[in-house]
């Protein structure tokens, strides 16, 4: 392995919503433990996995607004104490994020390796992997641009494809790229694969940070600009880096793929074949899972009679399947998705629909994660609501106040601090207290276990953006 530092760019946003309901834009599934047998969420894993390469430089993580948190909490809980967190203002696809991502890689080294990776791929062969980026990074020391083509085992027609100059042999090595094939149809992907020169275009990328730019600068020159000027105007905010909203919202909404890859002369592609999945199906999950001798994957409650080459995993409530066959069922506390296995592809647009009749099921969990810890929404009609409360050790939500609504609270477990207009009071299992409409208040753990209370709102609107905040320890003051 060379001397070269690598720098991990790991992206991740998206919304995960073809894992719906598992997965919905609020937690979706690369911040989620999709199989059983996994203990890690996928982002986790896309770090632990190349956590023994060499001259590895603390990773560049991308991500936007809302999931801020949830990133950073979860690279501490794998002991990852050193990491940069850039939020995009908004989605703008992958070469705007790389982009910014390169600039700012040259403050950790003069000149290092980017190494770029979606936080929501899962590889079976970890050590095989790794040989491939040792590929790769041969590569990039020579200033090509490295794509990673996945080896396909089926004709696929979800992924684009990426054609070399050569076919791919027994041995590992990489070649020119010959061209980018779009999504195909079933027909022209059945003759791709035939041919040796064809890889599924894997998302994944390695090139030296200053061979990008000057790429991008190349056939992308406005996209540079735009990115620059979002990160001199960033600013720092606890762990986290924000992009100029103004700068980054004029940037083209490209991947690296059109903006750069599909143009340059300096391409490469190697070839992958290590168990890759995108993950981007339940059918998909339900291929890579371990199953029973029956072909059947069950996580949670299940109970099966006579039920074949299934996927069905309970949250919560008890699944009882009968005479069942190639079928998806998931279950989780507010939705359950039962689908043919063969029509899973579809659950991105019944969350579309979801969206579009402003159902909430179709955006949010009724757990909600916030930095503080979490809080599960257990029933919740005109005028009330009830909640369950979950406050990390030392942790402590915002001062605030609402407009609408009083709030009642009762400590299940734990030891709670309570700010009620200046007045402070400590309560203990079994206590609680009344918090009027309009008071001041502030809620915090001062103990070194978890603090559980039950939450009752009740007011003309429980909505929750009915919140002033005029304190938080994790700057959301609005």
């Amino acid at each position: 392995m060379s001397n070269s530092f690598i720098v991990p760019l790991i992206l991740c946003g998206g919304s995960g919503s073809r894992l719906w309901p598992l997965s919905r834009e609020s937690y979706p599934k690369q911040f989620l433990s999709i199989k059983k047998e996994e203990k890690f969420s996928l982002l986790q894993q896309t770090i632990i996995r190349i956590s023994t390469l060499k001259n590895l430089k603390k990773p560049i993580l991308v991500c936007n607004e809302e999931h801020r948190f949830i990133v950073a909490e979860q690279m501490r809980e794998i002991n990852i104490e050193e990491f940069i967190i850039m939020l995009e203002p908004f989605g703008r696809n992958t070469a705007p994020a790389i982009t910014v991502a390169a600039l700012k890689s040259l403050e950790l080294d003069e000149d290092p390796t980017l190494l770029v990776l979606s936080s929501d791929h899962e590889i079976k062969k970890k050590e095989q992997f790794l040989k491939v980026i040792s590929e790769g990074l041969r590569f990039a020391e020579m200033n090509k641009l490295v794509t990673f083509g996945v080896v396909p085992r089926s004709p696929e027609v979800g992924y684009g494809y990426i054609k070399a100059t050569k076919p791919f042999g027994p041995k590992l090595e990489g070649f020119k790229i010959e061209s980018f094939i779009e999504k195909p149809d079933k027909k022209t992907a059945q003759k791709l694969i035939q041919d040796n020169r064809y890889t599924w275009n894997s998302g994944i990328f390695m090139f030296k940070s200053k061979e990008i730019i000057k790429e991008i600068d190349i056939f992308s020159p406005e996209i540079l600009i735009c990115c620059k000027n979002a990160l001199d105007k960033s600013k720092i905010d606890l762990d986290f880096q924000r992009l100029d909203k103004a700068s980054f919202k004029k940037c083209d909404n490209l991947s690296i793929d059109i903006a750069v890859m599909e143009k340059t002369t300096r391409g490469i592609v190697v070839p992958l074949d290590v168990g890759w999945s995108d993950v981007g199906s339940w059918e998909v999950v339900w291929e890579t899972s371990k199953k029973d001798n029956d072909g059947n994957y069950t996580e949670g409650k299940v109970v099966l009679e006579n039920t074949n080459n299934s996927y069905l995993r309970s949250e919560n409530r008890l699944i009882v399947g009968i005479d069942l066959n190639n079928l998806i069922v998931v279950e989780t506390r507010d939705a359950i998705l039962v689908s043919e296995k063969n029509s899973s592809q579809k659950v991105k647009s019944i969350v579309k629909h979801l969206k579009k009749n402003n159902m909430p099921e179709g955006i949010t969990h009724s757990k909600v994660y916030r930095p503080w810890g979490h809080y599960l929404s257990v029933v919740e009609a005109n005028r009330w609501q009830l909640k369950l409360i979950m406050v990390k050790p030392e942790a402590k939500l915002s001062l605030q106040m609402h407009h609408h609504r009083s709030e009642h609270w009762v400590v299940v477990s734990g030891t709670a601090k309570v700010e009620v207009d200046n007045k402070l009071k400590i309560l203990s299992e079994n206590q609680s207290i009344y918090i009027p409409l309009g008071s001041k208040h502030r809620l915090s753990n001062p103990g070194k276990i978890p603090l559980t209370l039950i939450e009752v709102q009740s007011g003309s609107y429980v909505g929750e953006d009915d919140i002033v905040r005029f304190e938080d320890t994790y700057g959301r003051i609005e």
